[in-house]
């Protein structure tokens, strides 16, 4: 079995075309996909007006992609090979086009969040499709290089969502973060047409062979759980019934999933992977990285907007630094790799990204722009740091027949590692300002001397434009304003640095990797 292995993995398959006209074909959809799942975040106020709406039920638009979006992931090795899988990737690209055109015309939000259901379940192939090929395709010395590439658009792209959807809505109107897919999807098509290739080692799988109990199982489990936490603070957590039936069934179709995948002849995900302890350490990072990444991108619009008074635009402004600072590292961390030990990359990159936290984490009410600018910069080097080496050090053991599957799992774990992220940063920041605000609330009473002292000097300023018991009331509404938005604050500072302590455990977690080798092809470990 390791001959065969080993004759597997020295035998390595090349592509007829450029490796980069490839990577250009399979990144402009990927771009594409990855951007569309965060540019709308800042204009569901604008589609919750527009459809008659209430926010709450606008943000089914958001829930209902990453659902679809979460179910495609991880089955995408296996519908590949029932479609093949350049055929596969063209239609997804085509289904995901076409919902873009349905989403802008769309009239009603019921019809609006079906066409949602379709694109995320179009866009969901594109990512692991993508990474695969690129794997493939670059020798393993240059797969450093792929990975960068690769970075560009699962990296930059959410990091400059927010901006230009902002821009989008303000100056046009919400439905064109939608019609700006056609012109891209069509071009992706054409390349994805010319250029891309299926490999002569792709298993073909029939329709006899089809695991339709695992892919039920799997998207009962993907569905609940991305229920969970995209509408968990909403709906109070436990606290709901909804919630806690929910997660019951979502533990038990992921515990019959995995019981059912390990014993299936043609599983719809073959967990055994897992066996590949740098496959297994490297998606346990970077779940916890997704969850970094996205928190961040959920956060420091919050805190800009809430707190400081920035308007959506500017908010994405002062963080496209961040897209900037990625993407340049981005092309050199490429190079690095290979050539500087990955290990000592991503260790460097989770310190970084702890002193960016923790820099984040000493924020006031007073701080200008360019203290948000200056970390976010170090923040978006340091994901570059991270992401770059961590995804060639977990793929770096596989053997290419192995990578269709290792792929959508990986990222998978990256969208759950991201939507868990938000999730939490979200009820922390929701439930911490109600729990700071008791704690500080002590300053603000008649037994403070200093506070009573500013109350009397604010309402005799008061006073002199409205009567005494009036500005009496509106000295009180003053001071609990303050109250409220130091609380808040607090609890941001209170994130940040908790980001700051994560990116701390993360980095003695990194020498659990075995050193991948830079030139030779690895083996078939399976």
């Amino acid at each position: 079995m390791a001959d065969a292995g080993q004759k597997a993995g020295d035998t390595q398959w090349h592509p007829s075309h450029n490796p980069w006209l490839i990577a250009a074909s399979v990144m402009l959809a990927t771009f594409m996909e990855v951007l569309d799942t965060s540019v709308a975040n800042v204009s569901l106020p604008h589609i919750a007006g527009n459809l008659s709406a209430t926010p709450e039920e606008a943000t089914w638009v958001l829930t209902s992609y990453l659902v679809a979006n979460a179910i495609i992931l991880p089955a995408t090795n296996w519908l590949g090979n029932l479609f093949g899988r350049k055929r596969f990737f063209i239609g997804c690209i085509m289904i995901f086009t076409l919902a873009s055109a349905l989403c802008g015309l769309a009239s009603s939000l019921g019809f609006l969040i079906i066409a949602r259901v379709l694109q995320g379940a179009g866009g969901g192939a594109l990512q692991p499709i993508s990474q695969a090929v690129l794997l493939e395709s670059f020798p393993p010395a240059k797969r450093g290089a792929a990975m960068a590439v690769f970075a560009m658009g699962v990296v930059v792209a959410p990091i400059a969502g927010p901006t230009l959807g902002g821009w989008i809505t303000d100056n046009y109107s919400w439905r064109w973060i939608f019609y700006i897919n056609l012109p891209i999807g069509l071009l992706a098509c054409w390349m994805a047409q010319a250029f891309i290739e299926d490999p002569p080692y792709l298993k073909k799988v029939h329709l006899k062979d089809i695991d339709y109990i695992g892919f039920s199982l799997l998207t009962l489990w993907l569905a609940t759980l991305q229920f969970i936490l995209d509408r968990g603070q909403e709906l109070d957590w436990f606290g709901s019934n909804t919630i806690g039936w929910l997660a019951f069934v979502s533990c038990v179709s992921l515990i019959a999933f995995v019981a059912w995948e390990l014993k299936s002849e043609h599983p719809i995900v073959d967990l055994r992977i897992l066996k590949n302890r740098n496959f297994s350490v490297g998606i346990g990072l970077m779940t916890l990285l997704g969850a970094l990444l996205y928190g961040t991108t959920a956060v420091l619009p919050l805190f800009m907007q809430e707190l400081l008074g920035y308007t959506a635009l500017d908010a994405g402004l002062a963080l496209s630094p961040r897209g900037a600072a990625a993407f340049v590292t981005t092309l050199l961390v490429g190079r690095l790799v290979g050539k500087v030990s990955s290990r000592l990359l991503i260790t460097t990159g989770f310190l970084v990204l702890a002193y960016s936290s923790f820099r984040l984490g000493n924020v006031n009410l007073e701080i200008g722009m360019r203290s948000i600018i200056l970390p976010s910069i170090i923040n978006g080097i340091a994901i570059s740091f991270i992401f770059v080496p961590l995804t060639t050090s977990t793929m770096g053991t596989l053997s290419q027949q192995q990578m269709g599957n290792a792929t959508g799992i990986f990222n998978l774990m990256r969208n759950l590692g991201g939507s868990l992220g938000i999730a939490m940063i979200t009820t922390f920041i929701s439930r911490g300002s109600q729990s700071a605000q008791a704690q500080i609330v002590g300053h603000f009473s008649r037994f403070s001397t200093v506070f009573q002292q500013r109350l009397a000097a604010v309402q005799a300023g008061l006073a002199t434009h409205s009567d005494p018991v009036l500005a009496a009331k509106q000295a009180q509404r003053f001071f609990y304003g303050i109250l409220q938005q130091q609380a808040t604050l607090l609890t941001y500072v209170h994130n940040f640095r908790l980001f700051g302590i994560v990116c701390l455990v993360c980095t003695p977690l990194v020498f659990l990797f075995k050193k991948v080798a830079r030139t030779k092809a690895p083996i078939d470990v399976h």
